[in-house]
C-alpha cells in the first residue's frame, strides 16, 4: 500500500511537471531573447498562417454580364473608369483605425423574499395521540411542522471603460467573396529597444469604400477584428507569474 502522503506528492509532482511542460516553450523563447529583446517575426504568407481560416459568408446568386455592342458601360459594372485601388488578391491598401470607445454602465439590484409554512396534523385516523408514545418529547399535534425561509439580496455594479487607438497601417487583399468584397489582413509590428509592439486588422471591405487614397476606414470594415498588444521585459512586468495566474484560475474562493 502506498501511503498517502506519497500519493498526494506525486499529484503534486505530476502538476509540476504539467506547468513547466506547458511553459517550456515560452521560457525558452524569453531566454533565447537575453539582451536582445523579443526577435521581429519573420514576413510570411497570410493564408500560411496556422490560424489562418477562408471567409465564408452569405452570397447573392450570380449574375450573368451580358456586352452590349458600341458601348464603355458593361452591365454590372461597379466603376466607369479603371484606377490603381486594391481590387484583387495580393493588392495593397491602407487601413486607418481611429477608434475611441468609452463606456459606463451602473446597474443596481435589490430582493427580498420572506416565506412561511405551516403545517398543522390535529387528526390522523385517531393516531395523533400515540405521538407522546413514540417520541421521547411530547409535540403538539397543533404545531407539527413550521418552515421559515428569508432571502435579501443587494447587489450593486459600476463599470467605466474607455479605449483609444489610432493607427494606419498597410493591409494586403488575401480573398475575393463571390459578390466582390475583399477580404484584407493586416499586420505591423515595431520594435523600440527591448519592447515589441504588433497591431494585426482583419475584416471584409467593399471595393467601393476605398477612397481615392486607396485607403479605408475602420468604420467600413465588415467582422472587424483588431489586436494590439506588445511582448517585452515592460509586458512582462506588467503580467503576473505564472503561479499567481494558476492560483486566480483554480483557486474558488
Amino acid at each position: 500500500m502506498i501511503p498517502q502522503s506519497l500519493k498526494s506528492f506525486q499529484r503534486v509532482a505530476i502538476i509540476f511537471v504539467a506547468l513547466v511542460a506547458l511553459s517550456a516553450c515560452n521560457v525558452l523563447t524569453r531566454l533565447s531573447e537575453v539582451g536582445d529583446g523579443p526577435k521581429v517575426s519573420e514576413i510570411a504568407n497570410p493564408i500560411k498562417r496556422p490560424q489562418y481560416r477562408p471567409v465564408s459568408m452569405p452570397m447573392p446568386a450570380p449574375q450573368e454580364i451580358s456586352h452590349k455592342a458600341n458601348s464603355l458601360w458593361r452591365p454590372g459594372a461597379r466603376a466607369f473608369f479603371r484606377d490603381q485601388r486594391a481590387n484583387q488578391v495580393g493588392d495593397i491598401l491602407t487601413v486607418n483605425l481611429s477608434i475611441s470607445d468609452s463606456a459606463a454602465l451602473d446597474n443596481k439590484t435589490t430582493r427580498e423574499r420572506d416565506d412561511k409554512e405551516d403545517g398543522d396534523l390535529t387528526n390522523l385516523f385517531g393516531l395523533e395521540g400515540e405521538y407522546a408514545k413514540l417520541l421521547p418529547q411530547a409535540i403538539a399535534a397543533a404545531t407539527t411542522v413550521s418552515l421559515g425561509t428569508k432571502h435579501e439580496t443587494t447587489g450593486d455594479g459600476d463599470i467605466a471603460r474607455s479605449e483609444t487607438i489610432t493607427v494606419s497601417l498597410a493591409a494586403i487583399v488575401t480573398q475575393i467573396l463571390p459578390n466582390g468584397n475583399l477580404v484584407v489582413f493586416g499586420r505591423q509590428e515595431i520594435k523600440v529597444n527591448a519592447e515589441l509592439r504588433e497591431v494585426m486588422v482583419t475584416g471584409v471591405i467593399r471595393p467601393e469604400d476605398v477612397d481615392y487614397t486607396n485607403a479605408i476606414s475602420h468604420e467600413k470594415i465588415a467582422e472587424m477584428r483588431v489586436a494590439y498588444g506588445g511582448r517585452g521585459t515592460l509586458s512582462d512586468l506588467q503580467q503576473p507569474r505564472y503561479g499567481t495566474q494558476l492560483i486566480d484560475i483554480i483557486f474558488p474562493f
